[in-house]
């Protein structure tokens, strides 16, 4: 299998990855999702601009994520992540870490992607789900269930350090076949992304992204080219900060 290794994070990214404090920061688990819609030989993947009253990356052009909560890792589900995926999850964390934070990394990024986008990511189920959390509750009510098992862990990348919000993102990837909602209907977004729309890899390129969005996109890219079959099994790139100076390596 070719490795799946994206161009070199070049010295234009200085502007995001400056140091804004002196202390160093303690990065919180989020967690991204990737939608990709491919119709007729052309892929699209869901996209939306961040609001200019957002402290992290305001006016940016991003995928649908954010912060890994408590409760992602009590959601309790049918159907488990791909064998292969959980072992690079694992490998990037620790062979000790529990099943329920992997699942909540996976989680996270479906629930996010409810809460921005209101665009539900699930597969049909008939079991009722009750949870004391709004969000999780709402989204279940649609009869659905989180389609773990199809969704790729392509990317991880942590905020530098002394900044003054640091994030571990992993980026998950998973398709469109998968949508319970209708994939045009955005009008259930909640406003912390505007601009929502459906956009080709190639034309993200011409966005105001930032860097790391720019590198993830060249890895979706290179997914895609691969048969569906291999996707899953695909390396995952991880991108962090040595010695001052931004770096990747393959999980």
């Amino acid at each position: 299998m070719p490795k799946i290794i994206p161009d070199s994070i070049t010295p234009g990214a200085a502007h995001e990855f400056r140091a804004e404090n002196t202390r160093t920061v303690r990065p919180k688990d989020a967690s991204t999702l990737i939608i990709v819609r491919e119709e007729k030989g052309k892929a699209t993947l869901l996209m939306g601009k961040r609001a200019a009253t957002h402290k992290f990356m305001p006016n940016k052009f991003v995928f649908p994520g954010g912060r890994v909560d408590p409760v992602d890792s009590r959601v309790k589900v049918a159907k488990q992540l791909n064998t292969a995926v959980k072992k690079r999850l694992q490998k990037e964390i620790s062979a000790r870490t529990s099943e329920a934070r992997l699942r909540a990394l996976a989680l996270a990024a479906i629930r996010e992607t409810y809460e921005e986008t209101g665009v539900v990511v699930g597969a049909t189920s008939k079991k009722r789900v009750n949870i004391k959390h709004n969000d999780w509750q709402s989204y279940f009510d649609y009869g659905v269930e989180p389609p773990l098992h199809a969704m790729d862990f392509i990317a991880r990348a942590i905020t530098p350090p002394q900044r003054v919000r640091r994030f571990d993102t992993r980026f998950f990837m998973i398709s469109a076949d998968y949508l319970h909602t209708p994939p045009e209907e955005l009008d259930r977004a909640s406003g912390e992304l505007t601009d929502l729309h459906w956009i080709s890899p190639k034309e993200a390129e011409s966005l105001d992204l930032p860097i790391i969005t720019q590198q993830v996109l060249k890895i979706v890219s290179q997914r895609l080219a691969l048969p569906a079959a291999q996707r899953l099994k695909a390396p995952t790139m991880f991108f962090k900060f040595d010695h001052g100076k931004p770096s990747y390596s393959e999980i």
